[in-house]
C-alpha cells in the first residue's frame, strides 16, 4: 500500500481498534531488595538474580543497588548488562536511597546531583526508572514547605533525566509521601513527563485499596507486597486480585516488581509469589 492510499485508511480504523490501543500491559519482574540478606552477605550476587528470572519465567529486574560494589562499579555493570541481555532479562529500574526533604541550596543541590548520579548509572545498565524516596519532614518544618523542597529538587534532576531517557518515580514510602494525596500533589507540582509515582502497593497505612487507586493514574511502575498494612495498624494478606484489577481499570502498563518482605525463606516464597503474579499479569493484559 502506498503512503497516500494508507493515510485515506486510516479514519476508516474502527473505534474498537483504537481502544484496544489503551489497554494495559502488564509485566513482572523480581525487585533486589527481596533478597536483601543474601546480597548483603554476599551469597547472592545480582547476576545470580538474572538466572533467578529465567528459571522462574519472570520479565525483568528491579535492582535495588544498595550492594552495588564502590569500585570496579562500570566493569561490574557492563557485565550485568550483558549476562541480562544474553539471557533475554530486562533491566527496567532500579531503586535508590535518598532523601528530597532538603531546606538549603546547597543541600538541594547535592541532592540533585546525587539523583544525576544514579541516572548515569541507570542508563549504564539500560534501566529506564529509578525508584526514589522523598524523605521526612524535618522538626519544626511544616508538610508543605517540604513539599516544596521535594519538588524544587525534582524539577532540578528531571530534565537530566530526561536527556537520558530516564523516569523518576517518587515511591509512596512514608514521610513526605506517607499520602496519595500529598504525593500526586507533587507529583502534578513537578509537571515533567520524566517523572511519576513509583507505586509501591504495601506502603500505604491507612485506606491502601483507596489510595492505591487514587496513584495508579500516575504510576510509572510498582512493587507487590505480600502484605499490606490493615486499619489497626497490623498487617494482612495483600489482595493482588484486587489490585492488579484496579491497574488494568487504570490502564497502566509497565511492571509489577515482586518486593518480598515476609517471614518465609525468600528462595522459597518469591519463586511461588511471581508465579501467582504472573498469572494476573496474563489474566488483566
Amino acid at each position: 500500500m502506498k503512503r497516500r492510499d494508507l493515510l485515506k485508511a486510516l479514519p476508516l480504523i474502527p473505534a474498537a481498534s483504537l481502544a484496544a490501543a489503551k489497554a494495559p500491559r502488564l509485566k513482572t519482574s523480581i525487585c533486589a531488595y527481596s533478597f536483601r540478606e543474601a546480597l548483603g552477605r554476599g551469597t547472592l550476587t545480582y547476576e545470580d538474580l538474572v538466572d533467578m528470572a529465567v528459571d522462574s519465567n519472570t520479565d525483568g529486574l528491579d535492582l535495588t543497588v544498595y550492594w552495588f560494589p564502590d569500585h570496579g562499579r562500570d566493569a561490574f555493570l557492563q557485565s550485568l548488562r550483558r549476562k541480562a541481555y544474553l539471557n533475554a532479562v530486562e533491566i527496567p529500574s532500579i531503586a535508590i536511597r535518598s532523601n528530597l526533604c532538603k531546606k538549603s541550596q546547597r543541600e538541594q543541590q547535592q541532592e540533585a546531583a546525587w539523583l544525576m548520579h544514579w541516572v548515569d548509572v541507570s542508563e549504564r545498565l539500560g534501566a529506564s526508572h529509578i525508584r526514589i524516596f522523598g524523605g521526612t519532614v524535618p522538626d519544626g518544618t511544616s508538610e508543605d514547605e517540604a513539599a516544596g523542597w521535594v519538588t524544587e529538587i525534582l524539577k532540578r534532576s528531571a530534565d537530566y533525566a530526561a536527556s537520558k531517557g530516564v523516569i523518576l518515580g517518587l515511591e509512596n514510602h512514608g514521610g513526605i509521601t506517607l499520602y496519595a494525596k500529598r504525593i500526586i500533589s507533587i507529583v502534578k507540582a513537578v509537571d515533567h513527563p520524566f517523572v511519576g509515582i513509583n507505586l509501591d502497593t504495601g506502603n500505604f497505612r491507612s485506606k491502601a485499596y483507596e489510595q492505591i487507586a487514587t496513584c495508579v493514574p500516575y504510576a510509572v511502575n510498582s512493587q507487590f507486597k505480600v502484605n499490606l498494612r490493615l486499619e489497626d495498624g497490623t498487617h494482612g494478606p495483600s489482595d493482588w486480585d484486587r489490585i492488579v484489577k484496579m491497574f488494568a481499570d487504570g490502564g497502566y502498563r509497565g511492571y509489577m516488581a515482586l518486593e518480598y518482605e515476609a517471614e518465609e525463606d525468600p528462595f522459597t516464597a518469591v519463586p511461588k509469589h511471581l508465579g501467582r503474579l504472573r498469572e494476573l499479569a496474563e489474566k488483566y493484559s
